[in-house]
């Protein structure tokens, strides 16, 4: 059976539902992935790597993880720490604003509760996931210590996907967010990144210009996703474009990237080859943007997913 472990964080989403009132749900890019993997490929193993607090919302955020049947083995409960929070606004097109409050999240900490013996049960896995915000949010003095695990499971055989995802807001810098996407490149065996993420760091502007970026690198796949333009593909020296068919019905663009990654790696661990797999990452963020909040209800997702076979 295969298996992949995505370590980051999950915060309590808030979202205006009518005028004073707040909608509570949870969600958090490598959260958001993991759940729209297993809803397509439930036969996968899918672990998130995170740090709760030991208070109600943290339980409840617990529940939520083991009803979407993710593995909850890996989430460990900090004494003092809670979880971050966010509250989110979309504007007529489907465009996202958020307000943080994530200073406190006990997720800053998770590299704390990896221990060698934990190292060594992910070294059986078939990949390890972490994101731009992954990186953020774990706190500067812990990072080497995440390095030092990511060329463990490395070297172990498990591939290391990495989604630049970047957050100006949550680095000091951009120095130190290029500092640590170098090490994230150099040992990433697949990457997904956006055109807009590249762009704002490395002043590249075109899906072309972000594969030259990174071609110094030794990544065997590269996933480049242009909007809702087209998605091109590098896997050793094959250079694909595949054309998307957009969506009319935005309704929260919040977690389309996430949708395509989850399903991407799910195809790609199901076999499936690059063309299929982006197919069904697409058609993923297609759903998922249709409906408000980050995580669609269930049954919704999975009635528009069910056109493609899954």
């Amino acid at each position: 059976m295969k298996n992949i472990y995505f370590i980051g964080e999950c915060m309590i989403e808030l979202r205006a539902t009518v005028p004073s009132t707040l909608h509570q749900s949870f969600a958090g890019d490598v959260y958001n992935s993991a759940v729209y993997l297993k809803r397509c490929f439930p036969q996968i193993t899918t672990s998130v790597i995170t740090a709760l607090g030991e208070d109600n919302l943290s339980k409840k955020m617990r529940e939520r993880f083991a009803s979407e049947q993710l593995n909850t083995d890996y989430v460990f409960a900090h004494s003092s720490k809670v979880p971050g929070m966010y509250y989110i606004e979309t504007d007529e097109l489907g465009e996202r604003s958020f307000i943080y409050w994530r200073d406190d999240s006990a997720a800053k900490k998770v590299v704390e509760f990896i221990s060698p013996e934990l190292v060594k049960q992910l070294s059986s896995g078939d990949m390890f996931f972490f994101s731009g915000i992954s990186l953020a949010v774990i706190e500067e003095q812990a990072r080497a210590q995440f390095w030092d695990i990511v060329k463990q499971l490395k070297a172990a055989g498990v591939k290391i996907v990495f989604d630049p995802n970047y957050r100006a807001r949550l680095w000091d810098n951009v120095e130190q967010t290029k500092a640590q996407y170098h090490s994230a490149f150099s040992l990433a065996d697949i990457t997904l990144p956006g055109v807009e993420d590249l762009e704002t760091l490395y002043n590249v502007q075109s899906v072309e210009a972000v594969i030259d970026y990174l071609a110094p690198y030794n990544i065997n796949e590269i996933i480049v996703k242009n909007g809702p333009d087209s998605v091109i593909t590098k896997e050793a020296n094959t250079v694909q474009s595949h054309s998307i068919t957009p969506v009319k019905n935005v309704v929260d663009t919040t977690s389309a990237g996430d949708a395509f990654n989850g399903v991407y790696l799910g195809a790609r661990l199901d076999g499936r080859p690059i063309s299929e797999a982006v197919k069904l990452g697409a058609q993923a963020a297609g759903a998922v943007i249709q409906q408000p909040g980050a995580i669609a209800p269930k049954d919704v997702f999975q009635q528009a997913m069910a056109k493609s076979g899954l």
